[in-house]
């Protein structure tokens, strides 16, 4: 463990707890100009969104009870992860094939570059210094990078998979986060119990799935997870094996946040070609410490 006095952002108290329970809130991680800046720019993509030419893909994860009969495989979501888009809640298409509410009630998260296209979510990603001095307390990464972001206000979806497993996730609410909104609830020390059982990957017939890695360990009680409502501004550190969870929105609030994962550079992690998102020519992965302009 780093002595005190050369840690540049985190206490030892804090880096031990995260450690030990799995996941950490660091309230006012973000100043409220941010805050509002990025919820401003949050619905300025949403108005500018033209669900005339969408092909109504619809964010389904394995825990679905549609995921028998839909997924997020298409080549929509496939080939998002350069380009900014827009993925809709999976009960938000009618039998007509159009929306049943208002867009801005049926995007359940924007994704999948917004954290390298624009400059307002670039500059809290790629060049905030104080995630940057986070990262180094933390020592998660020797060089890490970030390969995908979601701005979103529904379900989450497996982060991205290394050999070994080095998936760090970074929860910014963007709101008030409530029991009644959909507030983060988490398993304190899970990952140290329950190893990653399966991955979200490409298949072979172009869709994605998810792929079985070892046998599940026996589920959790409800009483075993422990609710963390937390202010605007509240950056939630969430290790990629601790079990966690937030419940529908079922209020008349919203509930934005934005998050995204680091994971660590090749070597020594591997990074290979079944996770669903690939790095591009035009756009690989982004090195937190070498980012550039």
């Amino acid at each position: 463990m780093a002595a005190s006095s050369q840690l540049e952002f985190l206490t030892e108290e804090q880096i031990n707890q995260f450690h030990r329970d799995g996941f950490l809130l660091l309230p006012n991680f973000l100043d409220q100009g941010d805050v509002q800046e990025m919820r401003s720019r949050s619905k300025q993509l949403l108005d500018e969104f033209d669900i005339s030419n969408h092909p109504m893909t619809k964010f389904v994860t394995g825990d679905s009870n549609q995921s028998e009969k839909a997924h997020v495989g298409d080549n929509y979501f496939l080939n998002s992860g350069d380009k900014i888009r827009y993925f809709l809640e999976e009960d938000a298409v009618g039998s007509d094939g159009k929306l049943n509410r208002p867009k801005e009630l049926a995007v359940n998260k924007i994704g999948h570059a917004l954290h390298e296209l624009d400059p307002i979510f670039r500059r809290v990603t790629l060049k905030n210094e104080r995630l940057r001095s986070l990262a180094r307390d933390l020592k998660f990464h020797k060089d890490p990078v970030v390969p995908e972001h979601n701005d979103r206000y529904g379900s989450p979806i497996g982060p991205q998979y290394t050999d070994p497993v080095s998936a760090l996730g970074f929860w910014f609410a963007l709101e008030d986060c409530t029991p009644s909104n959909g507030a983060l609830s988490f398993a304190p020390g899970s990952h140290l119990t329950h190893t990653v059982d399966r991955r979200f990957v490409r298949t072979a017939n172009g869709g994605t799935g998810f792929e079985k890695l070892c046998e599940p360990a026996a589920p959790l009680r409800d009483e075993d997870y422990i609710m963390k409502p937390c202010p605007a501004g509240t950056l939630v550190l969430i290790h990629g094996g601790v079990l966690h969870k937030s419940e529908r929105n079922t209020s008349e609030k919203t509930r934005y946040a934005y998050t995204f994962h680091m994971i660590e550079s090749e070597p020594p992690a591997i990074y290979d070609e079944k996770n669903w998102l690939q790095p591009t020519k035009e756009m690989p992965f982004s090195k937190l410490f070498l980012a550039h302009s």
